[in-house]
């Protein structure tokens, strides 16, 4: 099975870049409290808390993604409902932040986001495409039982024995009853016509 491995695989790289966001952001408010920085008149305290909070919450964010790709693994089922949702914005912040990182850090940073991007679709497509697949080969859509071709062959055979012999009306046909082939089209019935001489 392909689908587990790659589950594992996004939620190792989700864990990892959850807890990387969560450590890079918390070194960058302890710098800017330690250096005594400031940014446009922003106090240094408010600039480092910011910091070290999104980066808490970033991280908490990737983890719970991570969470949920384990879940899906241990399942092997497809994601449902608020772990959908969840797998599915992480993909399109994976996208904004490769479209971000490509001007201000490098190729090699959006090359990462796009490989993460890449795992959780194909996670999400791979699920989606196999459990549908299943579904139509085991047959158990509602409308399986309605169709006519659901009749068991027993059946028919017990239908088709039990039928009466005669003709449409239920009438019994006779020794000395032949069938006759009919036209499709019906004759037409031309009037008659004599032909009055016209000399005396």
């Amino acid at each position: 099975m392909v689908r587990r491995p790659v589950a594992w695989l996004v939620a190792v790289v989700l864990l990892a870049e959850g807890l990387g966001i969560a450590a890079l952001n918390w070194f960058l408010g302890m710098v800017v409290d330690r250096q005594d920085m400031s940014l446009a008149g922003l106090d240094p305290d408010t600039m480092s808390m910011s910091s070290k909070l999104g980066g808490i919450v970033f991280g908490l964010y990737f983890a719970l993604c991570a969470l949920v790709a384990v879940l899906v693994a241990i399942r092997d089922r497809a994601p449902a409902g608020f772990g959908r949702v969840l797998l599915i914005s992480a993909a399109v912040v994976h996208a904004l932040l490769g479209a971000l990182v490509w001007g201000m850090v490098g190729w090699t940073a959006f090359l990462f986001m796009v490989v993460v991007l890449g795992l959780i679709v194909l996670l999400l497509m791979t699920y989606d495409g196999q459990d549908g697949a299943a579904e139509t080969a085991a047959g158990g859509g509602p409308e399986a039982g309605d169709a006519p071709e659901a009749e068991s062959a027993p059946e028919r055979a017990e239908a088709a024995a039990g039928a009466p012999s005669g003709d449409a009306a239920g009438e019994p046909k006779g020794k000395g009853d032949t069938e006759e082939p009919q036209d499709d089209v019906p004759a037409l019935a031309a009037p008659v016509t004599r032909l009055t001489p016209t000399t005396p």
